[in-house]
């Protein structure tokens, strides 16, 4: 025992561990640094030297470094900076572009001056830096962390719309896409197999609004409802759903949806609708589709609404297509009209299967339209039951 004491108490044992905890401490420096935690004294210290630097090169050869050139650390720190620290960065500034007026002389004496419009520059950069240093702290995330965090958001929908894994003689997939190419969608679906697995439940969500306006109540909504799935009765999710959108109490906070409950050993099916358009069921046998359209009325719009289901069966080859209405209805094309031109794209699949259908139709029938779509395809395979 007392030789592993000593052995401790080294000297390489002692400087061992003060890297460590040094290695330890400067990790943990980083990590709230880019996260907008730590303190901004080190890039503080870097801008302040550059700025000097800066200056003499300035005075050295003003041709090639010119005294705008001082708006670089000043935008640096506008990013990089918290509010108190930009102004002494801009203070510094400042005296540099007097010493660099002293040292070149009168601007009218010759170019690569220190000009009035030079002055105007470095001072409307610095003002939108402030600006933006200030509306960072206000909002709570840095610039460093706030790419971070839209890409977690975006990612976290995409995981939160991936359907489970159906059993042998079963197809789904869905496509969405986000109006204006944007990657936030108010068009969400979030699933789950349950019943000990027998039963798929999928709801289809059209929050109202449409991209990045959207995006953030999509991700709430998202959430909130796939908590709700598979936790209640069938009948009783849109009603628990409505229920929280009203607790919200949101400007712009209705919503519409449509909830299957889909029973995989026998094909048969519940369809549930709050204000959405009606699912879509081709019929294997007789090559038709068919509305499947039942009575709800929009989420979030009045506290105790019904809401009715249809029902339906699958059988082998039959498709059930869901969708939202930026898919189908436009300003100058009604909704049975755009329900047409969609079954008419989709009649091009039944001979050859619906595998990977969904992007493709979303691609014919609605590309260049400024809303948010989605599609989702559920197929029994001809040989499934057969």
């Amino acid at each position: 025992m007392a030789g592993t004491r000593a052995e401790a108490e080294t000297f390489t044992a002692r400087m061992k561990k003060r890297i460590h905890r040094a290695r330890i401490g400067l990790r943990k420096s980083g990590v709230d640094y880019f996260r907008g935690d730590g303190s901004d004294w080190i890039a503080l210290a870097g801008l302040l030297v550059t700025i000097p630097v800066i200056a003499f090169c300035t005075i050295v050869n003003s041709v090639w470094c010119a005294p705008s050139t001082l708006v670089l650390p000043i935008v640096a720190g506008g990013l990089l900076l918290r509010p108190s620290s930009l102004l002494g960065l801009y203070a510094t500034a400042a005296a540099a572009l007097i010493v660099e007026s002293v040292q070149l002389g009168p601007y009218t004496q010759g170019p690569s001056r220190v000009t009035p419009g030079v002055v105007l520059v470095v001072a409307a950069c610095g003002f939108f830096g402030l600006i933006i240093a200030q509306f960072r702290s206000r909002v709570g995330v840095p610039w460093r962390g706030g790419g971070t965090m839209l890409f977690d958001l975006r990612e976290r929908i995409r995981v939160q719309s991936k359907l489970p894994k159906l059993p042998s003689g079963w197809h789904r997939e869905m496509a969405l896409r986000p109006a204006g190419g944007q990657s936030f969608s108010g068009d969400f679906v979030v699933a789950a197999r349950t019943n000990g697995g027998r039963t798929l439940e999928v709801v289809l969500t059209d929050v109202s609004g449409k991209g990045m306006d959207a995006g953030s109540r999509a991700l709430l909504l998202s959430g909130a409802f796939g908590g709700l799935l598979g936790s209640l009765p069938p009948h009783a999710f849109l009603t628990a759903a409505n229920g929280y959108l009203l607790r919200q109490d949101w400007d712009e906070g209705f919503a519409t949806s449509i909830h299957l409950v889909l029973d995989l050993e026998s094909g048969d099916y519940e369809l549930f609708t709050a204000g959405h358009p009606p699912g879509l069921q081709l019929s294997a046998g007789s090559g038709r589709w068919e509305q499947k359209a039942a009575e709800g009325p929009l989420l979030g719009v009045y506290d105790g609404a019904q809401f009715d289901p249809v029902k339906g069966s699958l059988r082998p080859g039959d498709v059930l297509m869901l969708f939202t209405d930026g898919l189908v209805e436009t300003s100058d094309r009604d909704i049975s009209e755009g329900i047409d031109r969609l079954t008419g794209e989709a009649d091009r699949y039944v001979a050859g299967g619906f595998h990977g259908a969904a992007w493709h139709l979303i691609e014919a029938v609605a590309k260049d339209v400024n809303d948010d779509r989605a599609l989702l395809l559920i197929c029994r395979e001809p040989s499934a039951g057969a």
